[in-house]
């Protein structure tokens, strides 16, 4: 069902991701491809693609936040105007999914549209549509939309045996009581199943329409798609699609039996009222929701704000007062835990500061940091609130801050204590050649779930802006945490940010940063795919290769010049066991390093994409890496 002009990779019929993680509920695959469609191209935007690109960039972040952040299922998006090719996106996953199964599919739906404005003649618009979730862009607003746009039906390939004009009967009453019901709930959406006499089977079915339209539209949506459905009895699934709505019956259980609802009285009640009615009743149903939520923001205490994503960095300062603060430490018991901070207790230096390890009083063994004055010239009150914020920052792949300690001209910060040390010892040093594939891969996909949630996840947006081998730290079951995340600064409220500063390592700093100064999430997406051609490889990438073909050439030159070649294989490190990994997956992880590192950073992924990618690897078929740009280290 691709256009013509379409460059959309075949996904496989069914990809194993996080399914319904329900209790008693089978597993079903939410990303399951059903249609996807680029708009023929527009050869005006080939020139002004790069606008297009990034209005469509800003919606994505948009609407991943609004399904973190605020638990939603639907959610739309707008950026730019008439003058500077506004990009309208919209996106819809399945209510009974949980957020993060919400969140997975937006992921694929991302990677899977963005080939259309990717494309050397980019598309105006685009649609996909899976399983669990449906995703639209256009450069003119759609969101009214319900009909006649992209009709579509997908039926399963098995029949349920028996009688199976009592199965078409009862699957043809369950969904024409859900195309009634359903435009009369204020979510658009209701799940039921019901129990097929004669046959034994349990028949599940849902509608749900885009929360944009009107009650009519909805109406008339699951009207065209209830008729759609017809063709694909006595089979044992079905699924009808179009602009406004989704609906779909099977006899595998798709979702809980806590989230079915009765829709029998709302069947009554739609079958005997007039639309007029039903309008009115919804109406007042919405009212009566205004009128809770205001009550309850009424009785809300004014103090108890979050910080809005992509405010900016003033704002997130005053805000951030308002979280749980990190716990202080005395100076003398830092002083007494490292041995009044000996060299022999030292465990690093980097460009923050000298880390030592500590042991409290209590046993407990952290990691203490002592910062490099010229790097925090604030005052006393805003060093506070920046640690405060970091404190808040809680997720598996980063190094948690346990608390701080100020006196005088000394900052310190205490972090807990990883007693493997950083990636780069396994990599470079010591313990070179004892991870096996596995493990690098773990570590690979661990970074990019940690970096994901600094760009996109935590309330506001952290760019490190020194991701590199030394800042990977690793628990003692080798799991990734990023270390010195927020000490450089946080991302103010636009995206983008032209610093006078730069900050980062050279041989993992992006081109537009290194040269320009320019700062957004993408600076660190390049440092990231740096990272990942060093874990394969085992080779630094300031390191001129001394081998083969490609002698003279650092790391970035030398992948990509093997890929061109397609003997990515070359690149892998020669402690790995050749028997130990799957060549096709080593390949698919390099390619997306190169990903990462292309010199635009518009087309570079984000960093939710990438974790998409390296667990999906099939979205790689079409896509392919455009030129890195070497920044020369010497």
């Amino acid at each position: 069902m691709l256009g013509p002009h379409c460059n959309l990779l075949p996904l496989l019929t069914f990809i194993v991701w996080s399914c319904c993680s329900l209790d008693g509920v089978a597993s079903e695959p939410q990303i399951h491809l059903l249609s996807a469609r680029c708009n023929p191209p527009d050869f005006f935007l080939v020139s002004n693609s790069s606008i297009l690109t990034e209005n469509l960039n800003a919606t994505f972040r948009d609407i991943r936040g609004q399904i973190m952040d605020q638990k939603k299922h639907f959610a739309t998006a707008q950026k730019g105007n008439g003058e500077n090719f506004p990009v309208y996106t919209l996106f819809q996953c399945r209510n009974y999914l949980s957020t993060a199964d919400c969140a997975a599919c937006f992921d694929v739906a991302a990677v899977q549209i963005r080939t259309c404005s990717a494309a050397t003649s980019p598309s105006p618009g685009a649609y996909v549509v899976y399983d669990g979730c449906f995703i639209r862009y256009n450069y003119n607003t759609f969101f009214n939309e319900a009909t006649q746009t992209f009709d579509g039906v997908s039926c399963g390939n098995e029949t349920t045996g028996g009688a199976s004009s009592a199965f078409t009967e009862a699957i043809q009453r369950l969904l024409t009581n859900l195309q009634i019901a359903t435009p009369t709930i204020p979510s658009f959406f209701a799940a039921t199943k019901m129990n097929v006499s004669n046959n034994g089977a349990t028949v599940y079915a849902f509608a749900q329409c885009v929360e944009t339209i009107t009650t009519k539209g909805c109406l008339d949506c699951l009207k065209a798609g209830y008729s759609n459905l017809q063709i694909c009895l006595p089979f044992s699934d079905g699924r009808a699609f179009d602009a406004g709505c989704f609906m779909r019956y099977s006899t595998t259980s798709l979702f809980h039996d806590n989230q079915t609802i009765d829709i029998t009285p709302l069947v009554k009640k739609g079958s005997s009222n007039k639309l007029g009615k039903t309008i009115g009743g919804i109406v007042g149903v919405v009212l009566a929701l205004i009128l809770l939520a205001l009550f309850a923001w009424i009785r809300q205490p004014k103090g108890n704000k979050t910080v809005p994503r992509g405010s900016n960095m003033k704002s997130d300062l005053t805000e951030v007062s308002k979280l749980k603060g990190p716990v202080t430490y005395s100076y003398n018991d830092l002083m007494l835990a490292t041995k009044n901070f000996s060299e022999e207790n030292k465990l690093g230096e980097g460009g923050f500061g000298v880390v030592y390890k500590g042991t409290l009083k209590n046993g407990k063994v952290i990691a203490v940091k002592k910062l490099t004055l010229h790097h925090f010239n604030r005052v006393e009150e805003d060093f506070e609130s920046e640690v405060t914020l970091i404190s808040n920052v809680h997720h598996r792949n980063l190094v948690r801050l346990l608390g701080c300690c100020s006196r005088g001209h000394n900052r310190i910060l205490v972090y807990e204590y990883m007693k493997n040390s950083s990636l780069d010892k396994f990599l470079f040093g010591n313990k070179k050649g004892s991870l096996n594939w596995k493990q690098r891969y773990d570590i690979t996909l661990g970074i990019a779930r940690g970096l994901t949630y600094l760009h996109e996840e935590f309330h506001v947006r952290i760019i490190h802006r020194d991701i590199k081998t030394n800042n990977i730290l690793l628990d003692d079951d080798l799991q990734p945490k990023i270390a010195d995340f927020g000490l450089a600064r946080l991302l103010p409220g636009d995206k983008t940010h032209v610093s006078t500063k730069l900050a980062g390592t050279l041989g993992y700093t992006a081109p537009e940063y290194a040269i320009h100064g320019q700062l957004s999430e993408k600076a660190d997406i390049y440092s990231y795919g740096v990272v990942v051609l060093e874990i394969i490889s085992g080779q630094k990438c300031r390191e001129l290769n001394v081998d083969g073909d490609d002698e003279g050439a650092f790391l970035l030159q030398r992948a990509w010049r093997l890929y061109e070649k397609e003997r990515h294989l070359e690149l892998v490190d020669k402690t790995l066991d050749p028997n130990g990994y799957d060549a096709e997956e080593v390949k698919k992880t390099i390619e997306i390093g190169l990903l990462c590192t292309q010199a635009s950073a518009d087309i570079r992924p984000m960093m939710s994409e990438v974790v998409a990618l390296l667990q999906n690897k099939d979205l790689l078929e079409n896509i392919r890496p455009t030129m890195p740009i070497l920044i020369e280290t010497n």
